[in-house]
């Protein structure tokens, strides 16, 4: 699918898991859809048929740069980050002092897993994909944490192995690539070269970030089953109603 140059787009479906293939053509995740083109506009609306849209900004980020209105679908903002003070995932606190990148990451993806907003928009979300019955995306600015660990946990629903996971996790260093020079080009006057490649790293996501919220998952409740009931307070058999709406045999 030719995705028109939005950033860091991709449909996460189409995988073989143990139980059939989670559908394609449903669950598209990318960066921000601010001023997109008109181009990029019809291939969301009449290519994807996109009917939900779910932004995981900040108000600040979603100030700053509201998402192009695609007519006919839904929005629903989701601030999962909003109990931080300061919103580790944003563009601003990527340009750390030092070279805490690593750390800070590390920290964000805790709050990814831990904090209330996080577990309550991830609740919201969850929730929302049984309700929809046609196409949705889901983003943040980059497109890469906030979003991809709602990726994560949706293809580890449909039964994903790990490796799977971190595939489509990992994907986001390729297709960030222009975007990602873009940017650092755009502050290159601004900045010095340590905040150019403090800023280059925070853009690119590290196997280190997924395996560590999985491991603080796993420390809190015990079992990734036990995260979705008691962490994200979903129904019992969600799993079962999840699967057998968006897994064909």
């Amino acid at each position: 699918m030719n995705d028109k140059g939005l950033v860091n787009f991709r449909d996460i479906g189409g995988i073989q898991v143990p139980s059939g293939k989670l559908q394609s053509g449903y669950f598209f995740r990318s960066g921000q859809i601010a001023g997109i083109n008109q181009e990029q506009y019809s291939f969301l609306k009449d290519q994807c048929q996109i009917r939900d849209v779910y932004d995981f900004r900040s108000t600040d980020e979603v100030k700053q740069a509201p998402d192009t209105d695609i007519s006919g679908a839904k929005y629903y903002h989701i601030d999962i980050l909003s109990d931080k003070t300061s919103n580790g995932a944003s563009l601003g606190a990527m340009i750390t002092d030092g070279n805490q990148v690593h750390e800070n990451m590390l920290k964000t993806y805790e709050s990814i897993v831990l904090s209330e907003s996080a577990q309550k928009g991830y609740h919201d979300f969850m929730i929302g994909l049984l309700k929809d019955d046609a196409p949705i995306l889901f983003h943040c600015f980059a497109g890469k944490d906030r979003t991809g660990f709602a990726a994560a946990v949706i293809l580890k629903v449909a039964g994903a192995d790990d490796q799977q996971v971190m595939d489509d996790y990992l994907l986001t260093n390729k297709l960030r690539v222009q975007a990602n020079e873009e940017l650092l080009n755009r502050f290159k006057d601004e900045m010095d070269q340590q905040q150019l490649d403090n800023l280059h790293t925070a853009l690119m996501v590290d196997p280190d970030y997924l395996r560590h919220a999985n491991e603080v998952l796993l420390d809190h409740f015990g079992t990734f089953d036990d995260y979705l009931k008691n962490g994200l307070n979903l129904p019992t058999d969600y799993v079962a109603q999840f699967r057998n709406k968006f897994v064909t045999r």
